[in-house]
């Protein structure tokens, strides 16, 4: 299954096919202008694949060098960054060669942050293993890394050359991070559509059903697909793309404030979304209805949904430096309904007001 993400001489194609690793080399080969292909992952995701595309690209009589870094968002730093610079400086990388992102959201936004930045931008790939970032983070060119400050703060739009997405690669997951990914594929039922908010709450995805043989593929290119559109409609987040933030500028509040260890990614969103449902409801913005209905799938799928009280000032705060944040207003992304959103802005100074009254009526 094929999708192409149509942004003139910037289009690629999002190939979606189970036990297709094997194949990485054949598949990526004409992308290769120059001498070398870097693989870059991280020592999980390394472990079960890192060998598997390496040998890919080694039958196509490639030259491949492969980088393996720590796990987790502490990785996506400028230290980080900092040493995959000095790998690629060392092993002589040059404009015309490739990187390949080999892993989750953090591999891929840091990859692809260093392609943006290495000699003024090489070409990269991705090739992402986690749920998050096979329906969400590999696709539409936003990488960044984070700062002290909060999530995703340096960065580009830069895409991709192509996304290679085998949802095999889901099995090897541990169960927290397929939850996690599950978090954004309520995100766009919940913005976009609500058949496919309700084919979710009726499935009820399991990593032990993916286990044992149950098909990720219509989640997965349902949610490709949504972004696709949205992308092409708008590459820059100059307007509707911004929707996609749904649930992000409380849930990268509250990563950054527990210093990216104590919710995940997942989480965050989806104690976000929740909230921002509930706030929509008191605004009178919102559906009397959406909040819970959009609770239930979150606790169903196994996320959280309690917001964490003693971190609110700071979270708040935190609010302030998101990306979405603009002069003295913010843009908060809201529901209308199940599958209805749009963009509402708030002036900073309400924000506490918001989300005291939104954490006392959950």
């Amino acid at each position: 299954m094929i999708l192409k993400v149509a942004l003139g001489e910037k289009s690629y194609d999002i190939v979606i096919e189970k036990n297709s690793l094997t194949k990485a080399g054949n598949l990526i080969k004409p992308f290769l202008k120059g001498d070398k292909i870097v693989i870059i992952t991280d020592e999980n995701v390394d472990k079960y694949y890192g060998d598997l595309v390496l040998n890919s690209f080694l039958k196509e009589g490639l030259v491949v060098e492969k980088l393996v870094i720590k796990p987790g968002e502490s990785s996506k730093s400028i230290d980080q960054a900092m040493e995959i610079y000095k790998f690629l400086l060392d092993k002589g990388v040059g404009r015309k060669d490739l990187l390949v992102a080999l892993g989750g959201g953090v591999v891929g936004d840091l990859v692809g942050y260093c392609a943006a930045t290495y000699l003024r931008g090489i070409d990269f790939y991705q090739i992402p293993t986690s749920l998050l970032a096979q329906i969400d983070s590999s696709v539409g060119g936003k990488v960044a890394i984070d700062l002290p400050y909060g999530k995703n703060l340096v960065g580009a739009f830069y895409q991709p050359k192509g996304v290679l997405i085998d949802e095999m690669t889901l099995t090897t997951l541990e169960e927290k991070y397929f939850i996690d990914g599950m978090a954004e594929a309520i995100k766009y039922g919940a913005i976009f559509s609500e058949e496919f908010f309700s084919y979710l709450e009726t499935e009820a995805f399991t990593l032990l059903d993916v286990r044992f043989g149950k098909s990720m593929e219509k989640v997965i290119y349902q949610c490709c697909n949504f972004k696709r559109i949205v992308v092409e409609e708008d590459q820059f987040e100059n307007g509707r793309r911004a929707l996609l933030n749904f649930g992000h500028t409380i849930g990268h509040g509250i990563e950054k404030v527990e210093g990216f260890v104590g919710h995940s990614h997942g989480e965050a969103v989806g104690i976000g979304m929740c909230l921002i449902a509930k706030i929509g409801e008191y605004l009178g913005v919102t559906d009397t209805g959406t909040y819970e209905r959009l609770r239930k799938l979150v606790e169903q799928t196994g996320l959280p949904v309690e917001f964490p009280v003693n971190i609110k000032v700071e979270v708040v705060d935190a609010m302030g430096y998101d990306k979405k944040a603009q002069g003295k207003g913010i843009k908060l992304i809201m529901l209308s309904g199940i599958g209805k959103s749009f963009i509402l802005e708030e002036k900073k100074e309400n924000l506490m007001n918001l989300v005291n009254r939104g954490i006392e009526l959950l």
